[in-house]
């Protein structure tokens, strides 16, 4: 299953179902409703959220990598996919170029 967010704005942003779950928890709303909205006037949290969370993957993964480098012994292999940050940044450009042209988001519409 997919949840695609919507904007006039921009052209969509499509996540699988799982990624767009957490997307969703992280903009404040429920990840088990189908369908919903951001308003204008949710966009500047919705984008302070979203930094926030990119900021704080970044810095889980730099931590991970000091470690790694510590640990050389039982250091793994790079390459785990792709992070919560790459797939958030497509989402955080749809939320700012929605606030700028003063126009909504949705997912599941």
């Amino acid at each position: 299953m997919l949840i695609v967010f919507k904007s006039p704005a921009s052209g969509d942003v499509i996540m699988f179902e799982k990624n767009g779950k957490e997307m969703l928890g992280v903009l404040g709303k429920d990840p088990s409703d189908a369908k919903g909205i951001v308003t204008v006037e949710q966009l500047p949290g919705a984008i302070a959220a979203v930094k926030t969370a990119i900021e704080a993957d970044k810095a889980r993964l730099a931590a991970q990598a000091a470690e790694a480098e510590t640990d050389e012994a039982e250091a793994k292999p790079a390459g785990g996919g792709v992070s919560f940050f790459q797939r958030a940044v497509p989402l955080l450009e749809l939320l700012e170029r929605s606030l700028k042209d003063k126009v909504p988001v949705t997912w599941g519409v």
